[in-house]
């Protein structure tokens, strides 16, 4: 379990990413990696996420989002009260040199125990292909994995969602099954690919420069 007091941020080894260790259900550590840092979501991330996620290259893979910044503003809130229920995190995707998020990561427990959990994933289009979900998800991972517990981490993608099944056969995970017509988009059912990491082989596997969190 992490630390319950906020402590400075620390860089413990030669590559390791440097990270701000908190009580997770009382606020999320703030990890700097690469050319990402991923924190807390902010009320003021509100009309960026807006921006970046309603577009049609972005929604047409994902739940449809809020349509409004209002809407973007009480999904913020709902994010912090479960996070402090201890049902779910999501961390905001802040590129460097950039105050504002343009992509989340969240991480959802369907067990009470948090032992299996779904992550999915949105980013901004103008940000595909710039390497920032490698580094982001290896984070996010060893997050779910390491401090929140879980041992089982489930991912689901449009079939049609080449780029989305791509990354994350990336960084490791296994193609399970196609869950048919589980997706409903637009008015239509659509097939997904169930992916699931496992934390044993995680920790196996992880790439020199993961971040550890006490």
């Amino acid at each position: 379990m992490i630390q319950s007091r906020v402590l400075p941020s620390t860089c413990t080894e030669r590559g390791r990413a440097a990270v701000t260790q908190t009580d997770w259900r009382t606020a999320l550590p703030v990890i700097h990696a690469g050319p990402v840092t991923l924190r807390e979501l902010r009320i003021a991330d509100a009309p960026t996420l807006h921006a970046m996620l309603t577009t049609a290259e972005v929604s047409r893979f994902i739940s449809p989002p809020p349509t409004t910044v209002a809407g973007f503003e009480r999904f913020i809130e709902w994010t912090l009260r479960e996070r402090a229920a201890g049902r779910y995190v999501c961390f905001a995707v802040v590129p460097n040199g950039i105050d504002e998020a343009v992509g989340l990561f969240q991480v959802r427990a369907l067990d009470a125990r948090f032992d299996i959990a779904e992550w999915g994933f949105a980013l901004g289009c103008p940000f595909w292909g710039s390497g920032m979900f490698v580094h982001a998800s290896r984070q996010i991972l060893d997050f779910a994995f390491d401090v929140l517990g879980v041992r089982r981490l489930e991912a689901r993608a449009s079939v049609q969602n080449g780029r989305g099944n791509g990354a994350l056969q990336k960084i490791g995970a296994i193609r399970e099954a196609v869950l048919r017509k589980s997706f409903l988009h637009n008015g239509q059912y659509h097939d997904q690919v169930l992916w699931s990491l496992h934390a044993d082989e995680w920790r196996l596997t992880r790439p020199l420069g993961s971040i550890s969190v006490h």
